[in-house]
């Protein structure tokens, strides 16, 4: 029961990832960008961030502070614009994953921490 878990825990947390990079995309560069794009730059996001997390999450702020760099890297290495568009698209993609969490709590489908979005 535990892997069912971890595993629809990953696919959601993909699909939120997902949609929220896709909504940044399109707010911030005004054009059509792919679901399949969007899914793509949230798992190699999400593994970046992960595998950062790994080896300086534990530093204080200097810490988080990579991670989220590395994170809108990927952002920015995924989609045109430069560092600023990666900027925006990722400060979207998170009002938007933290709005859907929030959405899915209300209901009781999740708790708002499980899908690992921070300050909800």
């Amino acid at each position: 029961m535990a892997a069912a878990d971890s595993i629809l825990i990953f696919v959601l947390s993909l699909l939120v990832g997902t949609v929220g990079i896709l909504a940044g995309a399109r707010l911030v560069l005004d054009r059509d960008a792919g679901f399949v794009n969007a899914a793509v730059t949230a798992l190699i996001g999400a593994a970046a961030w992960g595998i950062t997390s790994f080896f300086v999450g534990w530093v204080p702020i200097l810490g988080v502070l990579l991670m989220l760099v590395i994170w809108v890297g990927v952002i920015n290495w995924r989609y045109p614009g430069g560092w600023g568009s990666a900027a925006a698209i990722g400060f979207v993609a998170w009002i938007v994953a933290v709005g859907i969490l929030y959405a899915l709590a209300v209901v009781g489908f999740v708790t708002a921490d499980a899908l690992g979005i921070p300050g909800v």
